[in-house]
């Protein structure tokens, strides 16, 4: 619909690309893109969508947009991501954990959860001392 080839600026660009009428059985509804890639899937219900959203082995980020502070909530917690915008494109930041879930990776870095990785965690619990 738009975009679709080699921004002007060179090879390593490409042109921010809105692909219409995607459905399930194409490569850009099931694979991980890393570019300026809109896939538009028709949907009816928010449960379809979500569904539709989670059939996946990635799980890196996804985005949702809605005036309805209750869906942001459902919405947010059903989806199978390790980062979700809501209302909002640019998620990433270093005061907040980055990292995917299922094949987009594990653990997290940034925040003071990036160090979680690296430490082995004890629980010590004490009673009857007095």
């Amino acid at each position: 619909m738009l975009g679709g080839k080699r921004h002007s600026l060179g090879m390593s660009f490409y042109e921010p690309t809105v692909v219409g009428n995607v459905s399930n059985d194409m490569l850009l509804f099931s694979e991980e893109v890393f570019g300026p890639v809109a896939p538009l899937i028709p949907f009816k219900t928010e449960e379809e969508a979500i569904h539709l959203a989670n059939d996946t082995n990635a799980g890196l980020a996804a985005y949702m947009f809605t005036k309805n502070i209750a869906r942001s909530w459902r919405v947010s917690e059903a989806l199978e991501y390790g980062l979700v915008g809501v209302n909002e494109g640019l998620i990433s930041t270093e005061v907040a954990p980055f990292g995917g879930v299922k094949q987009s990776g594990l653990g997290r870095e940034g925040s003071k959860y990036g160090m979680d990785d690296y430490l082995e965690i004890k629980y010590v619990c004490m009673g009857n001392l007095g």
